[in-house]
């Protein structure tokens, strides 16, 4: 029996509802994320699971500036992982990591070699969280990876489609128009990050932030893929604004999300160290990568606001590549 029909099954038993035969029959019953019910009242759930998700979710508590021993601080921000793997990592669209460890080891071009997911989740130690790597070995690595194995192989209906990463949007055939970037998040989202984009911390500030910072000294820096504004684009075309967008429902259009997503890139981050060692293979440097060196001769700006068209051009004439991000 897997371990959220288990769940289920005790809950309803607990509170006086249905048998087992009637909750088979109605079996989504439990299939929206819920946290409380799923991970942290689970009595059958191994504790480096359970670690892995308070790990996740309050991981400035537990790997960063937060934790208790100075060798635990491995981020750098007050972000959390699930800032934006959202729905603890289960939401379709947001880069879900449900199945996430049968894509690995995987080739990745910013490194140009086969790397492993826990080389993965170091790629967003150093960037997303402008940290430091987790050692292999230690125990909070070992339950993030656990907590990933976890909600694939035991909650997998959380998840409505199986999607690596974000779907991707229409690529725009325009430049950021900043303004209308401004207008989109003034309508958009504002009420959630705030008008400096510093967000909202949960009423118990140790938790962390309900609705993270999208720029300032606690974001995420310059070499993250978020930082790329066609990968923010994508993230924020299917899941924003939260809770009222999916990727079978956004509501933005591709080009608002384009739009918006210049915008907010285009204040200031920490700045990511070494940049120039990224992607050894140059020509596999995504289009929206804002810095350099490229094996083009488009302008930074080009590169990092659009418009794309051009240069997706250039890649599949010059070297048969044909780039979509």
């Amino acid at each position: 029996m897997g371990t959220l029909l288990f769940i289920a099954l005790v809950l309803l038993t607990y509170e006086g509802g249905v048998d087992k035969e009637e909750y088979i029959e109605n079996e989504r019953l439990f299939a929206e994320w819920d946290a409380q019910k799923l991970v942290l009242d689970n009595p059958m759930l191994p504790d480096l699971v359970r670690d892995g998700y308070y790990i996740v979710s309050e991981s400035a508590n537990y790997i960063g500036p937060n934790a208790k021993e100075p060798e635990q601080q491995y981020a750098g921000n007050t972000l959390s992982c699930t800032n934006c793997h959202l729905n603890g990592g289960t939401l379709s669209g947001s880069a879900s990591w449900i199945g996430i460890l049968d894509r690995f080891p995987q080739f990745r071009g910013r490194e140009n070699r086969i790397g492993t997911i826990e080389d993965r989740i170091n790629g967003c130690m150093e960037r997303s969280m402008n940290g430091i790597p987790l050692p292999v070995p230690s125990y909070p690595m070992k339950a993030i990876v656990a907590y990933m194995d976890w909600i694939s192989s035991e909650i997998p209906q959380v998840n409505s489609k199986i999607i690596s990463g974000y779907p991707d949007i229409i690529l725009p055939e325009v430049a950021v128009d900043l303004d209308l970037g401004k207008q989109i998040y003034t309508r958009e989202c504002l009420l959630c990050h705030g008008s400096d984009g510093a967000g909202i911390r949960f009423q118990e500030k140790e938790k962390g932030y309900q609705y993270p910072p999208l720029w300032g000294e606690d974001s995420y820096n310059t070499g993250a893929g978020m930082h790329r504004v066609l990968t923010a684009a994508a993230f924020i075309k299917n899941n924003m604004p939260y809770l009222q967008a999916s990727w079978e429902n956004p509501k933005l259009s591709d080009l608002e999300a384009f739009h918006v997503a210049g915008y907010i890139n285009s204040f200031s981050r920490p700045q990511k160290q070494n940049t120039d060692a990224d992607f050894p293979d140059k020509k596999l440097k995504p289009i929206s990568t804002p810095y350099g060196p490229w094996t083009d001769d488009f302008s930074p700006e080009q590169h990092k606001y659009g418009p794309f068209p051009p240069i997706v051009a250039f890649y599949e004439k010059t070297f048969k590549l044909k780039k979509t991000k």
